[in-house]
């Protein structure tokens, strides 16, 4: 480790992969801190469950020495797949529970988060620091946060997702449109408020397609679910559609008319939602990009290579990214971090670029026409 030999090393965000990629330098002696903007751990709702897989998530989890803690918290009978046409019919109903390779075990967001957590040493994690800018000088990094305070570090890693602040210090590249929108929503109790949802999902997950849209639900340990309806529009929808999100009675509506048609069994999800709505552009960074590694500044995860969910390579692309990372800065054949960071980033995005190409092919193929198809395809 003599290239990040008394080096200050700061992480931008602590989702999956900031938080692994912390733990992984810990293990292995590193100075780090991870620079969390929510207030705790449990400021935000957390959305869907987790499929990981076994050359990337549950690699990562096993390097992190925390595959105990995942087996004695992940959910089986969760990766149960239900496939459905539009008028509710069942298609197709299947446990996934593949063996080895093929595995792809469900967890929940938060105890995947609690694990990482726990795992790391206390005040690892600096909460309510919401960065806004950094400036360097004499090679260390100024980072500057919301609340006014400040930090410094001999190495900064963006792992702030989706919505990067720190990815524009690395490259003026921004994603593109993928030609989807989602919206997310969420049915607390769903046993009690949604009964007839609850029994078709039987504790996995529902994928419904029809007239070119979809319809995911997800069931939580927590005896909830979530919904994501999604469809082709532009660009700009969410600010040109006239919803607001915070009216239930307005997207009850809003689904009864842009999924005309569909059976009435869909109603009970918007009748009988919890909390907002959250619209969701889905965007993908271009499949070409690059950039000039920096020394002492580099990303990891949606920061990196943001691409649609329709392939459930997120988390695990992040968490991968924190392995291979973590590795090279490790790496002393490499003359220093900025050797490091170029081989780290050269074949990140080699591998983003290819999982995001098929995913934007899945994106299209689930909101067409043959759409059930299709899925049947993947299983064959």
């Amino acid at each position: 480790m003599t290239n990040l030999q008394d080096k200050k090393i700061a992480i931008i965000g602590g989702g999956p992969g900031g938080l692994t990629l912390a733990r992984l330098l810990q293990m292995n002696g590193a100075d780090v801190n991870v620079y969390e903007r929510d207030h705790d751990s449990s400021a935000r709702a957390k959305g869907a469950t987790l499929d990981l897989h076994d050359e990337s998530g549950l690699r990562a989890l096993r390097e992190a020495g925390l595959m105990d803690a995942f087996m004695a918290n992940y959910r089986p009978g969760a990766d149960r797949m239900h496939l459905m046409d539009m008028n509710a019919n069942s298609i197709l109903e299947e446990d996934v529970n593949g063996e080895g390779e093929y595995a792809r075990p469900e967890i929940d967001r938060g105890p995947l988060q609690e694990i990482l957590l726990a795992s790391l040493k206390p005040g690892t994690v600096i909460w309510d620091s919401h960065f806004t800018a950094m400036t360097q000088k004499h090679g260390v990094w100024k980072l500057e946060f919301k609340n006014g305070t400040e930090a410094f570090a001999d190495l900064a890693i963006a792992a702030d997702g989706a919505n990067s602040r720190v990815r524009p210090y690395i490259t003026p590249i921004k994603p593109f449109y993928s030609g989807v929108t989602a919206i997310e929503g969420a049915v607390y109790h769903s046993e009690i408020n949604s009964p007839k949802i609850h029994r078709l999902l039987n504790g996995g997950k529902i994928f419904a397609f029809g007239d070119s849209k979809s319809l995911i639900v997800s069931a939580k340990g927590n005896g909830s679910l979530v919904f994501y309806p999604s469809f082709k529009t532009d660009e700009h929808w969410v600010k040109t559609c006239g919803l607001d999100f915070n009216d239930k009675a307005q997207l009850l509506a809003w689904f009864k008319a842009e999924y005309q048609g569909w059976d009435e069994v869909w109603l009970e999800l918007f009748e009988n939602a919890t909390g907002i709505f959250i619209p969701r552009p889905l965007y993908c960074m271009p499949l070409d990009q690059t950039w000039e590694a920096q020394p002492n500044l580099t990303m990891l995860g949606d920061a990196a290579h943001l691409m649609p969910p329709f392939a459930g390579e997120g988390v695990n692309m992040a968490m991968l990214d924190a392995v291979e990372l973590s590795r090279c800065l490790r790496d002393d054949s490499f003359a220093d971090i900025h050797a490091a960071i170029t081989a780290y980033e050269q074949q990140m995005r080699l591998r983003a670029s290819a999982t995001a190409a098929g995913t934007m092919v899945s994106t299209e193929a689930l909101h067409s026409p043959n759409a059930i198809e299709f899925m049947m395809s993947l299983g064959g």
